[in-house]
């Protein structure tokens, strides 16, 4: 049984955690490395078309737009958004320089029983650039520096332009920690 969440103009189906990790095992296994690209391409189209559910449902409930939110009100209500849809609740806040960071303790797509060797929500990766770069007006690039699929208590992905991202993703190949790096950016 599928359930289908209807907000104005953007009907989503639901998927269980299960298939996702199901769908995330069977792409690892067939394409190796290859498949994070083919998940983070169907999440960034997911992404597009959540913004436009999120704008109807908190339409609906603040009578307001995401672009007229305080941060901390877009952040509250964004978590109770995607905890809504069974997503996980996600946490916005800045980090510093020109990188955002989102959090989700509860990420449905995270398994921490699969212990990774390294982060692996690429999905939501994908979900991330394709709400926030859509809202935003601009590409944004995702990396997820936590997972919790990877032992972590959470994941956390880093949200900023391609130049912001890049800088990060250097400079912790280079040893140097996420939170310093992406302070560091502008």
């Amino acid at each position: 049984m599928s359930i289908v969440h209807t907000y104005p103009g953007h009907p989503l189906l639901s998927l269980s955690p299960a298939s996702l990790h199901a769908l995330r095992g069977a792409l690892a296994a067939d394409l190796g490395s290859a498949a994070a690209g083919y998940l983070q391409e169907a999440g960034y189209v997911t992404g597009v078309e959540l913004l436009g559910a999120f704008r109807g449902w908190l339409h609906e409930r603040e009578d307001a737009t995401p672009e007229e939110l305080p941060m901390a009100d877009f952040s509250q209500l964004l978590g109770a958004f995607f905890e809504e849809l069974g997503w996980g609740e996600l946490r916005v806040e800045a980090v510093g320089g020109a990188v955002s960071a989102v959090d989700a303790r509860n990420l449905a797509e995270a398994q921490p029983e699969a212990a990774l060797a390294q982060a692996g929500c690429f999905m939501t990766s994908g979900v991330l650039a394709g709400f926030l770069g859509t809202l935003a007006g601009e590409p944004l690039a995702v990396l997820e520096v936590e997972c919790r699929s990877a032992g972590h208590e959470r994941c956390r992905f880093l949200v900023g332009g391609a130049a912001a991202m890049d800088h990060v993703f250097d400079e912790m190949q280079h040893g140097v920690a996420y939170r310093e790096a992406a302070s560091a950016t502008v």
